[in-house]
């Protein structure tokens, strides 16, 4: 073969890899979209009921919500452990299926522990100092809140399970129409219509939950009907333990789950610091994380599908791939955040006047922060995407406690203090935090970018033995 056909074969392989990579992470990025959007709507749905309870649900939401990223971590373990039975070829549907079984036992054994503790969220909020009256309305909303854990969750082990399989489109569909429903459910238990009655915040917690149930059981319907997945046989025998593979899924998904709720608690805490700064600087703050948040779902989408690629590609034993599917998806996530960082560089005040009125002299203060935080936040989802796609790619190989502690190093070790001693002693303000919360993450997504590179090298065979049995 001559060097022009060897690279016309080289381009024909990477440009599979692209291909591949974007069908798998488009639909897994708008599932992404689509979830934030129902946590959107219920804020909205809420805020009809004024401040003192959109506070309350910002309470409520806050706790179950950083339980919630854990027991998804975990889970997602069900993803690399697919894949690499697909990549391997062999008992394919016998393997995947005992994976997904136990993949919703591990719904249960972290989810219900997850609702004890939401069940003693009120002398937990109380002891923290919250307002008494706060407290009783976030018990209020929690209460049908809490039990929205174990379908929401059980609806992941689905999604990941088809991540794994390649086939995104039912779980797009479900979520899609989710939304919907949550919102017809908000609208209906909180104020009352059709005539139900009136339940306020306790019928917003019961919508959301009606809602996960609807997601769960409508994706699971899809096993039952769809003759391509039936043949996985995914329900009948559900309740039998499978203890090798449950430990196996522990030991892979719980370093996983520890690390989203470092990374969760990490602008949780930048957020109480940003409090202690001043209120304008706390909803500056949240402008520019919000907005990094929804770019950061691209990312987070390639960083799943990197996931199943390199997790199929170990499962069949091709070093080469493993390396291929894990750049070409930092490339493709690089590429975008690097395209919405100069969004944010050169449009910073229009997208802020998406939140606040730059007119109006109240919202002046915040404004100006705002602006200021946009230029951290697009230095800062460079970083964030790298990570995550990185994480991802390492998560493939079933490799989760060494990244784990990389980012507990990086995120609490060396962002946070960071962020504290140049907030406080140095007088930076919330610039300071942002600095710190952009350092801590450009040096966790290094190392994990680093740590992929070693992992892939050592798995490529070595080119001059090659050679030489060549010869």
């Amino acid at each position: 073969m001559t060097r022009n056909d060897e690279s016309t074969a080289a381009r024909r392989v990477l440009g599979a890899e692209i291909r591949a990579t974007l069908a798998l992470a488009l639909p897994l990025t708008l599932t992404n979209l689509a979830q934030i959007a129902i946590m959107t709507t219920d804020v909205v749905m809420i805020g009809t009921l004024g401040p003192q309870a959109l506070a309350a649900s910002a309470l409520g939401s806050a706790l179950l919500f950083t339980l919630w990223m854990f027991g998804v971590g975990v889970v997602t373990a069900v993803a690399p452990l697919v894949a690499q039975a697909r990549g391997r070829g062999r008992d394919v549907v016998r393997e995947s299926r005992r994976t997904v079984q136990q993949g919703l036992w591990v719904v249960m054994l972290v989810g219900l522990p997850c609702i004890g503790l939401l069940w003693a969220a009120g002398p937990i909020l109380l002891a923290m100092g919250q307002q008494p009256a706060m407290v009783a309305d976030t018990e209020r909303y929690l209460a049908p809140l809490m039990w929205s854990l174990l379908p929401s969750l059980a609806f992941i082990v689905l999604r990941t399970f088809l991540a794994a399989l390649e086939r995104t489109r039912p779980a797009v569909v479900v979520t899609i129409v989710a939304i919907l429903f949550n919102a017809l459910a908000n609208w209906v238990l909180i104020h009352g219509k059709l005539g139900f009655p009136a339940l306020g915040l306790f019928g917003a917690g019961l919508a959301s939950t009606l809602a996960s149930l609807f997601m769960a059981v409508a994706l699971g319907l899809v096993f039952v009907f769809d003759p391509g997945l039936r043949r996985y046989r995914i329900w009948p025998g559900a309740w039998r333990a499978d203890w090798p593979r449950l430990r196996e899924l522990l030991a892979v998904g719980t370093p996983i789950g520890a690390m989203m709720t470092l990374e969760c608690a990490l602008f949780s805490g930048a957020t109480l610091v940003m409090g202690l700064i001043g209120a304008d600087v706390v909803a500056a703050h949240q402008i520019a994380l919000q907005c990094a948040s929804v770019t950061f779902m691209v990312p987070l989408g390639i960083g799943q599908a990197a996931t199943v690629r390199v997790g199929l590609a170990a499962g069949r034993g091709d070093p080469a791939g493993i390396a291929r599917a894990g750049w070409t998806a930092q490339a493709m996530g690089t590429g975008f955040m690097a395209a919405m960082a100069l969004v944010f560089f050169l449009l910073a005040r229009p997208i802020v006047g998406l939140f606040l009125d730059p007119a109006a002299p109240e919202a002046a203060a915040t404004v100006s922060y705002a602006v200021g935080f946009l230029f951290f936040a697009a230095i800062f989802q460079l970083a964030d995407g790298g990570q995550v796609i990185a994480a991802g790619a390492l998560r493939g190989l079933k490799d989760t406690r060494v990244p784990m502690l990389i980012a507990a190093a990086g995120y609490w070790g060396i962002g946070f203090p960071l962020g504290l001693v140049l907030a406080f002693p140095l007088g930076w303000g919330g610039n300071g935090v942002w600095v710190g919360l952009t350092t801590g993450l450009v040096v966790v997504a290094l190392l994990l970018n680093l740590r992929f590179a070693e992992r892939s090298r050592r798995l490529l065979p070595d080119r001059r033995a090659i050679a030489a049995a060549a010869a």
